[in-house]
């Protein structure tokens, strides 16, 4: 018996990387998967990869910064499958400008707090009132190590990773005793297709980020797939408000994090 049978699960940002391996991970689990992301191509991928290893998926196009979009996936989901237990807020974007504050746009910065936080407000807001009618449910968020750190040229990044953070310890705290659970997963540098193209485009980059890390690897989606698992399944049911690192000691070996000069 799967650590998700019987459960209904969302993930944004389905279609690639973390959340691709997370939607298949928890296929494999047995939960039923709503793969929700902006990419017809990359969403309905993914759900085919589900529903060809035994599981059930379905693609919704999502653009996960929409109110109307995100209504309509969780609608959706429980038209589909009856109800919701999981909701996996993964869909980000990084920074559009890569540039410091002072000379951040304030069309960059909108953009980045819609897709990376606004899209978890609203996924969280819409998802709850479901899990209350079936007992409860537990929310994940992508959060990432840049809401402590201070990575330079990402300010947008930063605050909207920080107010996912704060976001999930906030609805914790007013959710907890009507058995909600939410907890943030802060990835290191982790190789999807964003890191790939790096490593094509700009090698010299590619090769300064993974010096930065200390276990001298970038992790996998799968890697942070295993950690998105244990906090959607009942494994962690005494967990929330919870904040996990999960990048190979990128956080907390202090030797190796990036300077300012």
């Amino acid at each position: 018996m799967g650590r998700l049978e019987g459960k209904v699960a969302i993930v944004t940002g389905g279609g690639s990387g973390i959340g691709r391996a997370s939607a298949i991970r928890f296929a494999k689990e047995g939960a039923k998967v709503v793969v929700g992301d902006w990419s017809e191509e990359w969403g309905e991928e993914t759900a085919s990869a589900i529903k060809a290893g035994g599981g059930e998926a379905i693609f919704v196009k999502t653009d996960v910064s929409s109110e109307d979009d995100v209504k309509k996936m969780i609608q959706t989901t429980v038209n589909t499958y009856g109800k919701l237990d999981i909701l996996f807020n993964n869909a980000g974007i990084l920074e559009v400008e890569d540039v410091a504050i002072t000379d951040c746009t304030a069309a960059n910065f909108d953009k980045v707090i819609s897709i990376n936080l606004r899209s978890a407000f609203l996924g969280i807001k819409y998802a709850i009132p479901e899990m209350l009618k079936t007992g409860g449910g537990s929310i994940v968020n992508t959060a990432s190590g840049a809401a402590r750190d201070g990575w330079p040229h990402i300010p947008a990044y930063s605050a909207a990773k920080g107010g996912i953070t704060a976001l999930s310890r906030q609805v914790a705290a007013d959710f907890t005793t009507r058995s909600i659970r939410i907890n943030c997963i802060l990835p290191g540098l982790t190789k999807t297709r964003l890191l790939e193209d790096l490593q094509r485009g700009n090698p010299e980059v590619y090769d300064q980020l993974l010096a930065l890390e200390p276990s001298g690897r970038f992790g996998t989606p799968e890697e942070i797939a295993n950690v998105a698992l244990f906090l959607a399944s009942d494994e962690s049911s005494y967990m929330t408000g919870a904040e996990l690192f999960v990048g190979g000691g990128l956080y907390t070996i202090t030797q190796n994090k990036p300077r300012y000069d």
